[in-house]
This record gives C-alpha cells, structure tokens and sequence, in this order.
C-alpha cells in the first residue's frame, strides 16, 4: 500500500489533473450514460465544501489566538489590493463592452427569483450575514460570518492567556489542514468526475447560441488575470509578476474552474500560501475574506451583462454612467457572497441603473444561467487565484523591503 501511495505521489498534482482532465473528457464522450463517474466529482466538491469552513474557523482562532499581530500593515495592503483590483476588473468590462458591444435574444421568461432591489439591499444582507448563528453558518459556509466569530474566539482565547487552550486550538487546526491535504491529493478523480458531468450533460451547444456573449466575458476576465493583475502586482513588488501569477492560475485557478466554488478552493489556497512560505496569521485570514471581497470576475460578469442588456434594448449609456456602474458592481461584487444566486442576482441591480426594466434584466439573469457552466468557471478561477495573488504581493512587498528573496 505504501508503495501505491509513494507512486501517486511521484508526478505533479498539477499534472495529474490534467490527466483526469483528458480522462474525463474522453469519458464524458464515448459513455456518457456512466453518470457514476460524475459522482466522483459531487463527492470531491462536496468533501472540500463540507472540510473547508471548519478548515477556516480553527485555522483564524488559532491564528489569533497565538498571534504576534506584528502584520496590520500587511492585512491593510491586502484589502486594498482586493478592493482596487476588483474596481479596476469592473472599468475594464466598461471598456470592453462599449469596444465589443453584443446582443443578445430576449424572448425567454424571466426566472422566478428575487433579486436585491439595490445595493443598500446588498450591504444590508451582508450585514445581517456576519452576525448570523456560528453554527449555522458553519453548516452553511456563511464565511463573514464564520471570520466574524473565529476572530472575537480568537481574541478572546488571547485576551485570557490560556496556553492549553492556545495549543489545543493548534492541534485541531493541524490535524483539520492534514485531512484537507489528503482530500486536496485526491483532485485529479474529483476533476475527472466533474469535467465528464459537464460534457456529457451540456456537450458544445452552449457555444454556438451565446458564442459572442461567452467570448466578451473569457476574454475580459482573462485581460483582467493577465494584464491588470500582472501590473499591479509589478508595480508593487518591482519584480517580474508572471511567475507568481502563473503560479497561482496553474495551482488555485485549475482547481476553482472545475470545482467553480471560491469556497470549496480556500483549503487549496491555503495549501499554495504555505508552500510559497506566506505568513499563516496572514493568510488564514486574508484567503476567506478574499474569498468574499476580491470578485474580479463577478464584478466583470455583474457589469458586462448589464451593458449587454442594454445594448440590446438600444440603450445608450455614457461613459460617466458606465464608470459609476463600475463602482455599483464593485460594491455589489463585494456583498455577491451574502445573496442568494452569487453575482448573477446582482444584475438587475446594476440594470436598474441604467433604466432596464426589471423583467429584462430578469431574463438577462437566465442568460447567465444558461452560460454559467463556462462564465462562472472563469468567473471562479479569475477571484480565486486572485486572492492568493494579493496575499503574496502583500507579505513580499515587506521581504522585498527586508531584502529576503522571493521564491519567484
């Protein structure tokens, strides 16, 4: 058996995900009546769902807990790269949709689904998220809410100095990170299984009724993953950013495109930040709060729609107008994480901006859940390995300044 193992774990992870990439494929082709195959995938997304708000809750209190808090400088960068990058995704879906504009067919029924009717709705909801029940958020993955009451724990196992609470808060956070290292080896089944659900159930139809629409979106976010992200990473570190960013793409964005669940991919990010040597008071931290504040890809898909809507409604919409619903998405990106349906729920509040009436941008809405298996794999990996990205910049401006090498 130690044989087997010491095998499996010879090639890259990133390379054997690859392997049950093609795998599935190939499956999903020559026997899509196999649905077995796509359990492996519920089970795998479900087994990281299920690890990772635990992961986070133990892993903040012992952070906390035994905390120097000598990084506040550091966690203040990191929001503010989270906050400027997904403002900065946001302007340039404006530009991209007013440089490529689209169309798309309306003749749909809206879907049933309720969606904030602006963004003191959103900010409210998010609010009320943050103090909801522990427990119900843990079984929920409300993660405002389980950073909220692992921070005041944390705090408050170091406010009494409890050197046996301290430790046992560590024990537990080691031994939860084990497990989730043996779910995280297992990826390349749990790839497979999901990669075969998706083309045996939905195949290439989806590219050929809304081809332009999914183009815009993939190329704007990629534009976002490799252009904007890469600057502002190179400007902060005066260092050539791509090897942190491909690093991050190939190692956390993988991952999130298949499992598209920020959540399910913080033990794997968690596992890149220690592999990249990051601080773990940092990171513990500053993953799940990325998870919720850095969209990138939800405040592009939130604008880009839209500005779709739009244009096809012949609506002309100014550039003032679209850089102020740059800022609503970047708002409303950030609350996504507290409604009910993601960032595709927050487009009839963006639409409402420009005037759309609420049964189109209804109907606009069930666009996007039509191309969501592609826009919101995208969307995932883009926010994803982007909340790795920043947290790393973060902790290396201060080695840079130090004069430590970075593992680049």
């Amino acid at each position: 058996m130690s044989k087997i193992i010491e095998i499996w774990n010879k090639p890259s992870l990133v390379l054997k995900i690859l392997i049950g990439l093609i795998i599935g494929c190939l499956l999903g082709i020559v026997l899509p009546q196999a649905t077995f195959i796509g359990g492996l995938g519920t089970l795998f997304v479900g087994a990281l769902k299920s690890v990772a708000p635990i992961l986070v809750f133990f892993l903040v209190m012992s952070s906390l807990a035994n905390a120097s808090f000598t990084d506040k400088k550091k966690f203040g960068t990191v929001i503010f790269l989270y906050l400027f990058s997904t403002l900065l995704a946001a302007i340039c879906a404006v530009f991209a949709a007013k440089i490529f504009p689209v169309k798309i067919v309306l003749t749909g029924a809206a879907e049933e689904l309720s969606a904030p009717s602006g963004i003191g709705e959103v900010m409210k909801n998010l609010l009320v998220n943050i103090v909801s029940n522990p427990v119900a958020a843990l079984a929920n993955g409300n993660y405002l809410s389980i950073l909220f009451w692992s921070i005041c724990l944390g705090l408050g196992l170091k406010s009494i100095d409890s050197e046996h609470g301290k430790a046992g808060m560590k024990t537990i956070s080691e031994a939860i990170t084990k497990i989730v290292r043996g779910i995280i080896s297992l990826a390349p089944f749990g790839i497979m299984g999901i990669v075969f659900e998706t083309v045996s159930t939905n195949g290439l139809s989806i590219f050929t009724s809304y081809g332009k629409l999914i183009l815009l979106l993939v190329g704007t976010m990629l534009f976002t993953a490799l252009i904007v992200n890469p600057i502002i990473v190179g400007i902060c570190l005066r260092h050539n950013p791509y090897p942190l960013v491909f690093k991050c793409m190939k190692e956390s964005g993988i991952t999130a495109f298949f499992t598209r669940s920020s959540a399910a991919n913080i033990p794997v990010n968690m596992d890149l930040c220690e592999r990249l040597g990051l601080n773990k008071e940092l990171y513990s931290v500053s993953l799940p709060l990325g998870a919720t504040i850095n969209m990138d890809g939800a405040a592009s898909v939130i604008t880009i729609m839209s500005l779709t809507a739009a244009t096809t409604l012949g609506i002309h919409v100014d550039i003032p107008t679209a850089i102020l619903l740059s800022f609503i998405s970047t708002l409303g990106a950030c609350g996504a994480s507290g409604v009910a349906g993601g960032s595709l729920l927050l487009i009839p509040m963006a639409c409402s901006l420009l005037g759309i009436p609420a049964d189109v941008a209804m109907q606009v809405v069930s666009v996007g859940f039509i191309i969501g298996v592609i826009q919101d794999s995208v969307e995932t990996a883009l926010n994803s390995s982007g909340d790795v990205i920043f947290a790393a910049t973060a902790e290396f401006m201060e080695w840079k300044k130090d004069g430590k090498e970075l593992p680049l």
